[in-house]
């Protein structure tokens, strides 16, 4: 098998030839150090390498490295479908296809270079298709913000393609090789993310993360992820699942929370016919589903001390037992369980068993909270935004200066599922705001509600949330169990009495899910 690449000495020294091939093992060092390159000989404002993602129906192509784009770019993902100029570069054949300055076809970059003059517009684009042993691998594009920029360097960005197509045959056969596979079977510098996932990132913390996740994966080990609310731990048992070896078979997702009490044992593990009222056909639990799979046990800190009596046999040996039957069925499935909570806390307070706790920790992942992730915010961000693009139809959805820099300094108390939202929203305020320029709509502070204190809307930063000093006089003459239930049962008669009594509408302000509002007001003795 011929793994040779050309280096054409022609425009690269020595020494950036060599430092290419030294790095054919390590995709992630060696992607950057191409388009440094390009970027030090080629006079473009910007380039990227994208690949496509063999895994997705629709034509996606991932970023996998990008050079002078906003940092946000790392995190979209371009569909063709979206994209006519991705399109028309995938589907040409001969070489690069350079676009004229006047083409009205709307140029994916557009708003993402940053620029000191504020210029949004690509005005000189060029794009160059990239096989690997005859089929499709990804695309190759240089932009410029001034018209003109490429002339005369046809040949060249031609060599250069050809050059990064020539790396990633060679990466591609290396690792097929490593895998003992063929070329094209494996997924080669697999992105650092699930596409749809809030693991997109390459911070440290993330790095740490997904390297623990693949590496457990292949086990069968019962596994407890934990984090705080919003930061991805269903995502994190959809990587695990899908990397496992029962990825061909079913993941059973069970929300512990939203289980009724009365219903928790027949929705595990499944019920005959006539076990109790309204039981008029066998029923398989969850349990049962997940045979051959996973079974997902979200939120597992919300079952009820009998539900979890009852678990411990099918955790313990896989036998599980129907409702109103004799007869124990096995079940062959891994467990995977999630839960904000500190469960060795739980059961020291015994609301949580600690037979059923040994079993679920056996192998512990903590999800590091999203202010934890550096400018991984702004990859989330970026897979947001390309989100929203599409949904409000706009040549481009963009961060303002400002935008990035509040987002990298907030705290996010609410993680990944609140920068969603914050995205979402601010989408929405700025389009109604006002119109977008040239297509290309760029969100503020204000849209995204994240002022600092002074800007408008007093936004919670990092200093506000430090506790500030309480004076020993202002301290409840109580145990702190004791003082934080009181608390809590005065905030939940406060938000009832807002709300006319109404306990969804008291839930959803105090930002909780109604069944676990519900599970704290019976606690505290609020509720019967």
């Amino acid at each position: 098998m011929d793994n040779r690449v050309v280096i054409p000495t022609t425009f690269l020294a020595l020494d950036e030839a060599g430092a290419l091939l030294r790095m054919l093992d390590d995709p992630a060092r060696l992607w950057p150090l191409l388009l440094d390159l390009m970027a030090r000989h080629l006079p473009c404002d910007a380039c990227a390498l994208l690949r496509r993602d063999s895994r997705s129906n629709d034509a996606l192509l991932v970023p996998l490295a990008t050079r002078g784009l906003s940092p946000d770019t790392l995190g979209r993902r371009f569909a063709l479908d979206d994209h006519p100029r991705l399109r028309a570069i995938a589907e040409t054949e001969g070489g690069p296809l350079r676009f004229p300055p006047d083409c009205e076809l709307p140029d994916p970059y557009d708003g993402l270079i940053p620029d000191l003059k504020q210029r949004l517009h690509v005005h000189d684009c060029v794009g160059a298709p990239l096989s690997v042993d005859g089929r499709p691998w990804g695309m190759l594009t240089l932009d410029a913000l001034n018209e003109g920029r490429f002339d005369g360097w046809e040949e060249a960005i031609a060599a250069w393609a050809r050059l990064a197509a020539d790396l990633a045959m060679a990466v591609e056969r290396r690792a097929a090789l490593t895998d003992g596979g063929s070329p094209g079977i494996r997924e080669i510098d697999d992105p650092p993310a699930d596409l749809e996932s809030g693991t997109v990132g390459t911070s440290p913390a993330m790095t740490a993360l997904l390297t623990e996740i693949d590496t457990v994966a292949a086990s069968d080990l019962v596994v407890l992820v934990l984090g705080e609310t919003g930061v991805g731990k269903e995502l994190v048992a959809r990587r695990l699942h899908a990397r496992s070896t029962r990825a061909a078979g079913p993941l059973v997702h069970v929300n512990c929370a939203a289980l009724p009490d009365a219903l928790v044992e027949s929705e595990l593990f499944g019920h005959v016919r006539g076990a109790f009222s309204g039981a008029v056909t066998d029923r398989r639990g969850k349990f049962e589903l997940a045979d051959g799979g996973t079974l997902f046990l979200d939120e597992v800190g919300e079952l009820p001390l009998a539900a979890q009596a009852k678990m411990l046999r099918a955790l313990q040996n896989g036998e599980i037992q129907r409702v109103g039957s004799d007869r124990h069925i096995t079940v062959n499935l891994r467990v995977i369980a999630a839960t904000n909570r500190d469960l060795a806390a739980e059961v020291r307070e015994g609301r949580f068993r600690a037979d059923v706790y040994h079993r679920l920790s056996v192998y512990p992942l903590r999800v590091p909270p999203l202010r934890d992730r550096g400018t991984d915010i702004l990859r989330l961000a970026g897979l947001f935004l390309e989100r929203n693009r599409a949904r409000l139809g706009l040549r481009n959805l963009r961060l303002s200066g400002a935008a990035e820099r509040r987002m990298l300094s907030y705290p996010w108390p609410g993680n990944v599922r609140e920068l969603e939202h914050a995205i979402g929203r601010g989408a929405i305020r700025a389009r109604a705001a006002r119109p977008p320029d040239g297509g290309v709509l760029t969100l503020t502070p204000a849209d995204l509600g994240l002022e600092e204190v002074g800007e408008g809307i007093a936004a919670p930063t990092a200093a506000m949330q430090r506790p500030h000093p309480v004076e020993v006089s202002e301290l409840p003459e109580l145990p702190l169990r004791d003082a934080v239930e009181d608390l809590e049962r005065r905030m939940i008669l406060g938000h009832l009495a807002r709300h006319g009594g109404n306990w969804a509408q008291a839930a959803r302000s105090l930002g909780l899910d109604r069944s676990n509002l519900f599970r704290l007001a019976k606690r505290l003795g609020l509720r019967e």
